[in-house]
């Protein structure tokens, strides 16, 4: 091996440390770097790396941004991201991990998931090297002619491999057949926009490795399948997930995701680390191996995590006010001064306020539903002091010049 041969090796083994990364299972072995080192050599062009996002839920979460984030050094190494909406697929409902069928979504529905999705899916990837694109463009089209000889090319026997039909069918609960199309249809996707790279969850491992097998079918080289963990939630225990109350949202107030960061157990903060931060692979090392050694105490380390996941999806300004005004509140015990105001008389003031109505007119919470649950779980402050009826009308004079609170992190000051 000349010079110019082994650096070529040694620039290929720098990338696969990068790209390797955190990640779960890569299938198969070495196919990655073959196909990377035949880029590096000049025998074939940048790789097209798929990622398919179901817009099922108007906002993602730093657990999604797990993906994303992989994804972003794919790009930084000059190949190319298509991320696919799923506006078809998302009306089938993907039935990964799931013990029943989802319920199905409208097109109108899809369209307005699928708008947020890519604005907060911009906020990590680069606008370069990136292909948007949606299934529906050539799903919808599709006809049962057209959709006959691709069902042809999987047995419901291999479908039953998969464990979460696997169970439901020993337990006898429903298996609709649309669900036993989902894993078909992402599968064509990757034959669509010829892949030469797969990414996503642990959950979604089965509907990759289809995406191969259709492509040897179709004739194509099958993709490398890349397979990330599924980030945990401020449980530390369940996967992140906003219905269970346990994410970080991309698009969460700074001071709000500084703050729910710190909140998480110290015991995964190195996933957060390896999953989460963006951080080169030997900085990741160096702050866990300091953990683990008993030299960089915890909470520290939790504040440079917090720190640079504000940073990664606001700015480093938003960072060190959003960490001032944590400081503020929990280190000397004030409310901070920059907190949003309320006009009452501007929100329609009577004289007299139902609290629930005050939470959601203030923005404190999204419903009145919401608003009573907060209070009968002592989540609702007046300046300081909780609020414990959930049927109490408070008078106007008693609320002005005061500051109402939800949680630990949410203020307004009521004039």
């Amino acid at each position: 091996m000349d010079g110019t041969d082994a650096d070529v090796e040694r620039q290929v083994d720098e990338q696969m440390a990068l790209l390797g990364s955190g990640v779960d299972t890569l299938l198969p072995e070495g196919e990655l770097r073959r196909k990377l080192l035949e880029v590096a050599k000049g025998e074939r062009g940048p790789l097209r790396v798929k990622f398919g996002m179901d817009p099922t839920a108007p906002d993602i979460h730093i657990g999604h941004a797990v993906v994303l984030r992989k994804l972003r050094v794919f790009q930084e190494l000059g190949h190319t991201v298509v991320l696919i909406v799923g506006g078809f697929t998302a009306q089938l409902g993907d039935p990964s991990g799931r013990s029943a069928t989802r319920p199905p979504l409208s097109a109108e529905q899809v369209r307005e998931n699928a708008a947020t999705y890519v604005e907060q899916a911009g906020r990590v990837l680069l606008p370069h090297n990136l292909e948007i694109v949606n299934n529906a463009d050539w799903l919808s089209p599709m006809t049962v002619t057209d959709l006959l000889p691709l069902m042809s090319r999987l047995t419901v026997a291999r479908m039953l491999e998969r464990k979460d039909f696997a169970d439901r069918y020993r337990s006898q609960r429903p298996i609709a057949l649309s669900e036993l199309l989902y894993p078909l249809l992402q599968g064509f996707d990757s034959v669509e926009v010829r892949a030469d790279v797969e990414l996503g969850g642990t959950d979604q491992t089965f509907n990759l490795v289809v995406g191969r097998d259709l492509q040897v079918a179709d004739g194509q080289e099958p993709q490398v399948v890349m397979v990330m963990p599924l980030l945990e939630g401020l449980d530390g225990d369940k996967k992140m997930s906003k219905s269970l109350g346990n994410a970080i949202g991309v698009t969460d107030d700074p001071a709000d995701m500084f703050g729910k960061v710190m909140s998480i157990p110290d015991a995964i903060m190195p996933r957060y680390y390896l999953l989460a931060s963006g951080l080169p692979p030997a900085e990741i090392k160096q702050v866990t191996e300091a953990l683990a050694g008993g030299t960089l105490h915890p909470v520290d380390a939790k504040r440079r995590l917090a720190r640079r996941i504000v940073e990664i999806y606001h700015s480093p300004e938003a960072a060190a006010l959003a960490e001032q005004r944590f400081d503020a509140q929990f280190k000397e015990h004030r409310i901070p001064d920059d907190i949003p105001r309320a006009d009452l008389a501007a929100l329609g003031d009577s004289g007299e306020w139902f609290l629930p109505t005050l939470l959601v007119k203030t923005g404190l919470a999204a419903s009145s539903s919401e608003a009573r649950r907060l209070v009968a779980e002592g989540a609702v402050k007046l300046d300081g002091e909780p609020l414990g009826d959930p049927t109490a009308t408070i008078p106007a004079g008693d609320l002005r010049g005061r500051v109402l609170q939800r949680g630990k992190r949410r203020y307004v000051a009521l004039d």
